[in-house]
C-alpha cells in the first residue's frame, strides 16, 4: 500500500506561482512512477506532468510553465507551476503507479486533491 498526500495549493493571482508537494508513504520503494493530473469543474481529469527515473513529461498545455521534481530521500513529488493562467484553475491530484511483490500488475493509488484557484 501507498499513501498519497498532496499540500501547496491555493488562490493566486495570473502569472502568479504555487508549488505544490505530495508527499508518498508506505511501500514507496514499489514507486514505478509518479504523475500530477489535474480536473476541472465539468471536465474530465487530465494529466498534467510525469516523473519517471529522472525522466518527465509534460502536457502541452503546461510545457514551459510547470516543472515537475522528485525528492526520493523525502518520498516527496513536486509541482512548480509558474505563469499560471486561470485556465489552470482545477483541483490537482497526486498519482503513483505501484507494483508490491504480491502485485500481479502495476496499480494506481490517488492523493485526496489540492485546489488551485487562478484569478484573472
Amino acid at each position: 500500500q501507498v499513501q498519497l498526500v498532496e499540500s501547496g495549493g491555493g488562490l493566486v493571482q495570473a502569472g502568479g506561482s504555487l508549488r505544490l508537494a505530495c508527499v508518498a508513504s508506505g511501500s514507496t520503494v514499489s514507486i514505478n512512477f509518479m504523475r500530477w493530473y489535474r480536473q476541472a469543474p465539468g471536465k474530465q481529469r487530465e494529466l498534467v506532468a510525469t516523473i519517471s527515473s529522472g525522466s518527465t513529461d509534460y502536457a502541452d498545455s503546461v510545457k514551459g510553465r510547470f516543472t515537475i521534481s522528485r525528492d526520493n530521500a523525502k518520498n516527496t513529488m513536486y509541482l512548480q507551476m509558474n505563469s499560471l493562467k486561470p485556465e489552470d484553475t482545477a483541483v490537482y491530484y497526486c498519482n503513483a503507479v505501484v507494483t508490491l511483490p504480491t502485485d500481479i500488475a502495476p496499480r494506481a493509488y490517488w492523493g485526496q486533491g489540492t485546489q488551485v484557484t487562478v484569478s484573472s
